[in-house]
């Protein structure tokens, strides 16, 4: 039996969940299979457990704010010849209960233990706390 895996992600440059989807709506265009995907040096180690129900959990102001399924992985060569790993991406963004998590490079692997609960379905649509406050929310433990 395989177990599930998950990454977390810095969201660099994006200030909210909002712009998250919009920037990658505006790369799904730019790429012939209208694919979502994040592009990313390293290849997973632990490819089959992400795969296996996995998601992307991305960080955006210093918190965890959202999350996407990870559906495929797909080896992309950049106009430098050097192949990378692109994570194709579902297109619906998750948001998740806000969780402070401190500047890192790259990506991690998070254990579904580890990961934040998603938000109620019923709130999903309700206009997210500025990131500011969720971050100061978060960092008294109020989710």
């Amino acid at each position: 039996m395989t177990n599930t895996v998950n990454l977390v992600k810095l969201s660099v440059g994006t200030e909210t969940v909002d712009g998250l989807l919009d920037w990658q709506t505006r790369r799904s265009k730019q790429v012939s299979d209208g694919q979502y995907y994040h592009i990313t040096r390293m290849w997973p180690k632990r490819a089959d457990e992400l795969l296996n129900g996995g998601s992307i959990y991305w960080v955006i102001k210093g918190v965890i704010l959202a999350r996407q399924r990870v559906t495929d992985l797909r080896e992309i060569i950049g106009n430098d010849g050097i192949r990378r790993c692109g994570l194709v991406l579902d297109k619906d963004v998750v948001r998740v209960a806000a969780t402070p998590r401190k500047a890192f490079q790259g990506w991690r692997y998070l254990a579904p233990d580890d990961a934040p609960p998603d938000v109620a379905a019923n709130r999903q649509a309700e206009e997210p706390l500025p990131p500011a406050l969720s971050k100061a929310l978060a960092d008294i433990g109020v989710r």
